[in-house]
């Protein structure tokens, strides 16, 4: 079966075109997959079409000829083996309900969109079966320290893909692995995705640290208990421990903190110069998924009685009540404790 498996080339509908969607589907298709793009506008399928270049993220960049785009569901998921989700997770309940008639329980869809649902505390391993009901595929969650950027440049990378199905998480991995993507599986769906959706938190907070003008110091100590919040909350939750010192916690935290590519980052950086919400978020192109996540893992915080003061720290300077310096004062002028 995984001998046949390697030997046959899959078609791949990818839900989304925005920078992350078109960048994993440039890696499916480089590996010999045939990948549509389904976007609702008609103006990336002419353009893919006519010069291989998504005009709105990476025009710069050309795509693989086995690359197309489609905004017409029928086109996009037809022969489909594999379906990639890449739409952000407070969209994500609406876009499937619209697409809902498309969708077949025996094809599996991967999901690589990282957050937590705003309103209802949910994972896209909570959103998906309960939109989908009995036409519920199998699931497999795609995430690790993966810019889109640089998985279409082919710089060495490694992500990790977790699915309740181990045999699934193997198709998967050899969907995706090539001589510059290195990808490890696990059964951890709740670590994977804890990690995705609060490392977007602690890299707006990394952004407001360097906006502030701090240095290494503050950073290291950010993103170190930042990192110790996610475990928290990860481990009440029944994740692995392993999940969260792997590709999908620590590693995804590192990029997104230290990265000048992540959008969540850039947020906190603006902010920490002093620029307000309202005229960031009106000024970016693509969803900082962190704005969003911040305030529910507040929530989701105290329905475990856990005490996640960086948390809550970013989420009073998103929701305007605090400035950013102040809240380093608070975080500073903390009872002391014992390291945990």
């Amino acid at each position: 079966d995984l001998f046949y498996f390697l030997i046959m080339a899959k078609n791949i509908c990818v839900l989304g075109a925005g920078s992350f969607g078109t960048a994993l589907g440039c890696v499916l298709a480089r590996n010999g997959n045939s990948v549509c793009l389904l976007t609702r506008s008609d103006d990336i399928p002419a353009s893919i079409a006519e010069t291989h270049r998504n005009p709105r993220y990476f025009p710069d960049f050309v795509l693989p000829d086995n690359l197309t785009s489609s905004a017409d569901p029928e086109v996009a998921f037809k022969d489909a083996d594999y379906i990639l989700h890449a739409i952000p997770v407070q969209h994500s309940a609406d876009y499937l309900r619209s697409v809902i008639s498309y969708i077949k329980p025996t094809i599996p869809i991967v999901s690589c969109s990282k957050g937590l649902h705003d309103a209802t505390l949910k994972y896209m391993s909570d959103l998906i079966p309960e939109v989908l009901g009995d036409k519920q595929p199998p699931l497999a969650f795609f995430s690790g320290p993966s810019f889109a950027r640089e998985l279409l440049e082919a710089q060495p990378s490694a992500v990790v893909v977790a699915s309740t199905s181990e045999k699934l998480a193997e198709e998967v991995q050899i969907l995706f692995s090539s001589k510059t993507l290195r990808v490890y599986t696990t059964t951890d769906v709740v670590g994977v995705e804890v990690g995705g959706a609060l490392k977007n938190i602690f890299a707006i907070g990394a952004g407001m640290v360097d906006g502030m003008g701090f240095g290494k110091n503050s950073m290291a100590a950010l993103i170190t208990r930042g990192c110790s919040e996610m475990r928290k909350l990860a481990l009440a939750m029944g994740a692995q421990p392993e999940t969260i010192s792997g590709l999908a916690g620590i590693g995804d935290l590192m990029l997104t903190c230290y990265g000048k590519l992540s959008r969540n980052r850039t947020v906190g950086y603006r902010l920490g110069k002093g620029e307000s919400l309202e005229e960031i978020m009106e000024s970016m192109s693509e969803v900082a998924e962190g704005v969003y996540t911040t305030p529910a893992a507040v929530r989701l915080a105290e329905k475990y009685e856990l005490d996640l003061p960086i948390i809550k720290a970013v989420a009073a300077v998103l929701a305007g009540s605090i400035k950013p310096l102040q809240a380093v004062a608070e975080l500073m002028d903390r009872p002391l404790t014992k390291e945990d």
